[in-house]
Formats: structure tokens, sequence, C-alpha cells
């Protein structure tokens, strides 16, 4: 896989360009966008990018942060903090997904998108109002793990830390949870499927694969 070197603000850029032009192939009105990587690649920090790039460009957007649609503590930590194949399968919420976000902006759908369900840190019920994602708007969708689910995306995009960047950029307290990322390379080999592929060993000094436009 061939990389190009980019600067974040010129991805930004080039990511709004393509997406004022991608037609959901179900014939959605809104463009579903997954920007997945692990947290210490901060794929939000891309969506929110993205999104500003397209605001500039008249085109609306919601972020939404996979991290607000999490299980509650109860759940989560049934069997344990640090328990591995709970942080894997269990702990997003894909149910409330499904429900808050993704039938919305269906076909058929009435674009009233959920932002958020429920904060992992206070561990309670954000009780965010609903937002309207007016036909054409764009969601992007960020967060680790999200391409082994079977999520409607239009495009998706990676952001791929290498091994020794993924735990030298992981906070100590997380290393923990390294061994999952290494199953989904393994699993869902998301660097070999996703649409684009951005490599951010060096947040400095990302590279790219474009992909086909």
């Amino acid at each position: 896989m061939r990389f190009e070197a980019i600067t974040w603000d010129r991805l930004g850029d080039l990511l709004a360009d393509r997406l004022l032009d991608l037609k959901p192939a179900d014939g959605s009105p809104w463009p579903r966008v997954a920007i997945d990587g692990a947290p210490a690649a901060r794929p939000g920090d891309l969506a929110d990018r993205v999104a500003e790039a397209l605001r500039v460009r008249g085109r609306a957007s919601r972020v939404v942060d996979a991290h607000g649609f999490l299980r509650p503590a109860s759940v989560r930590l049934e069997y344990g903090h640090h328990d591995l194949d709970a942080y894997y399968d269990g702990w997003l919420d894909t149910g409330a997904l499904w429900r808050e976000v993704f039938n919305p902006l269906e076909p058929d759908g009435d674009g009233r998108v959920l932002p958020d369900l429920w904060d992992p840190v206070a561990d309670r019920a954000t009780r965010s109002a609903y937002v309207h994602l007016p036909p054409g708007g764009v969601l992007l969708l960020h967060g680790p793990l999200l391409m082994r689910h079977w999520f409607p995306f239009d495009l998706t995009v990676h952001v791929l830390l290498s091994a020794p960047a993924l735990r030298r950029r992981t906070p100590d307290a997380d290393h923990w949870t390294l061994p999952a990322f290494e199953r989904y390379e393994q699993e869902t080999d998301p660097a070999g499927t996703a649409d684009v592929v951005i490599r951010a060993d060096d947040p400095r000094h990302p590279a790219w694969n474009r992909g086909a436009a």
C-alpha cells in the first residue's frame, strides 16, 4: 500500500470534497461515514476537521462520538474492569446506535438523530436533545473498532497506527486494551478494507492512501 505525505488540514479538505459527491448506494439522502481508529489515533480530531471543511463548503454534517453510545458501567464492567472480550464485543451499544443514529438516516428516515446517549464518565444518561440532519447532511461517526459491525457506512476511513506507535501513544492504564486492536486487525483488517487509510504514527506528519475516488 502506497502512502502520500499530507497535512491534516489538507486531508480534511480532500475528504470533504469527496463527500460532496458521495451518493449512498441505498438511496439515502444522508451519506454515512466511519472515521475509525483506536483512541490513541484521535479519530475525533479528523472528524471535526472534516465537519469544518464541509461547513465552509455549505454542507451540513453531524459528528457523533461512538463513546457517547457505550453501555452503562454495570454492563460494560460486569466481568471486571479489564475484561478483553467485554471490551471487544460488549462495550458499544450497537442497538442504540442503530435506533438513534442509523435508522433515522435510512432512505425513509426523518433525519432526527440523537448525538449521544450515555456519559461513560458520569455513568448516566446525557439527556441530549435530538438534532435534525437535513437531506444531504453527512454523518461522521468516529471511534474504535467500528468496521467490525454491520453499520451501513457509505465511506470508511481508518486512522492507522503501527503496533509500536499504538503502544507508545496509549496511556499505561489502557494498555490492557491493546490485544483487542491486534484481534481487530486479524479479524477485520481495517487497513485492508477501509476506503481511505491514514497512517498517523507521527501525528505531526500524516500520510494517506486515498483509495478509489
